[in-house]
């Protein structure tokens, strides 16, 4: 780890000194060695952050600052701070900056989507968000969205199947992944994208942590997409920051019935950019390029398809479908229908969902 990043670990593990007060004297002083080497008094004079905050600073032999600095060498963590050529210019501009960021990987150029919902999504939702970013990122369009469960988890998934670079940024230090299960998808992201996280390392995933990690996911975007989200919930916080902000907003329509739907259709009818596919976010923010895959090439039947597997094929659709109803449909055997659901799913055009469910892959190129 660089000098550098090790006073700015310092000033970041000082006690209440908070970000606000770190940014004033980074700022203020124009390093963080300058910061560290100035008599306390004069970070009232030129940054206005009170002198008894420097000695909450840990000295150069603490032995926790040693361990933390060891455990972000072995992860291969960056710190940045808002001084360095490589802090995002996109978080520059917004109203509450990160002093610093924590970073894992590379961060991607040029416009980006946040993408936020419910983090108990439906199972449509999760499949749709999945092939929707999958074709964004084909496209190249990066994706910025939190690690949670639901539809972040299938931002990022669809964006790796497409290829593209995927940026998470965390509610929490930046040494654990939040929620455990999502810990091999995180070394996932960091081959070709980045991990974020404005928390000193040992935070943990505090529920007040959220919504200042939202600013960062729609400050780092161009535009925000809604998929799935309840009255109240923290995609619409999300939103908000957005907005004010100045970047694009989407959503996608939902049934009435479905309580994930109500926060959706009133962005909607606040004004938010409708999305049914990818080209509604592709002609806002990369307007001129070309989408992959269209929507009616991926109903199409493979003509060397055995007439057997077509059969059975021409009764499935992007909607998930029993087994049961499947041998109901095709007229096959209970037998039939479960070779030839194994041996598509195999060659890739199945999907198998939990409860025997089955749908047609939209991962199939």
């Amino acid at each position: 780890m660089r000098q550098s990043e090790c006073d700015a670990l310092r000033l970041h593990l000082a006690k209440g000194l908070g970000r606000a007060r770190l940014l004033r004297l980074l700022q203020g002083f124009g390093s963080p060695a300058a910061v560290l080497n100035a008599d306390p008094r004069d970070w009232e004079l030129r940054a206005d952050v009170n002198r008894k905050f420097a000695g909450g600073v840990p000295p150069e032999d603490d032995q926790q600052l040693s361990t933390w600095v060891d455990l972000l060498d072995q992860a291969a963590v960056s710190i940045v701070t808002c001084l360095d050529d490589d802090y995002p210019d996109q978080l520059r501009s917004i109203v509450d900056p990160p002093a610093l960021l924590y970073r894992r990987g590379t961060l991607p150029t040029g416009p980006a989507l946040a993408v936020v919902g419910a983090r108990k999504a439906t199972t449509q939702g999760r499949i749709w968000t999945r092939e929707l970013c999958r074709e964004l990122a084909a496209t190249g369009l990066p994706i910025i969205s939190g690690l949670a469960r639901g539809i972040d988890t299938a931002a990022h998934l669809g964006c790796l199947d497409g290829n593209g670079p995927t940026v998470a940024v965390l509610g929490n230090g930046i040494d654990q992944i939040y929620p455990p299960e999502n810990r091999s998808l995180g070394e996932r992201i960091i081959e070709s994208g980045a991990i974020l996280s404005e928390y000193p390392p040992g935070t943990e995933p505090l529920a007040g942590h959220f919504p200042g990690r939202n600013r960062l996911i729609s400050g780092f975007a161009a535009g925000v997409l809604v998929i799935e989200a309840a009255a109240g919930s923290g995609s619409l916080i999300t939103v908000e920051f957005a907005l004010e902000q100045g970047r694009e907003v989407f959503a996608v329509p939902g049934t009435p019935l479905v309580p994930t739907s109500i926060g959706t259709n009133q962005l909607l009818k606040d004004g938010a950019h409708m999305v049914t596919e990818a080209r509604d976010i592709i002609d806002v923010l990369l307007p001129g390029r070309t989408v992959g895959l269209p929507p009616e090439a991926m109903n199409e039947i493979p003509a060397d398809m055995p007439e057997t597997e077509k059969t059975l094929f021409k009764s499935l659709t992007f909607e998930p479908s029993h087994i049961d109803e499947l041998t109901r449909k095709s007229a096959l055997t209970p037998m039939e229908v479960s070779d030839i659901l194994l041996h598509l799913e195999l060659a890739g055009w199945v999907e198998q969902l939990p409860g025997a469910r089955y749908l047609r892959s939209r991962k199939r190129k």
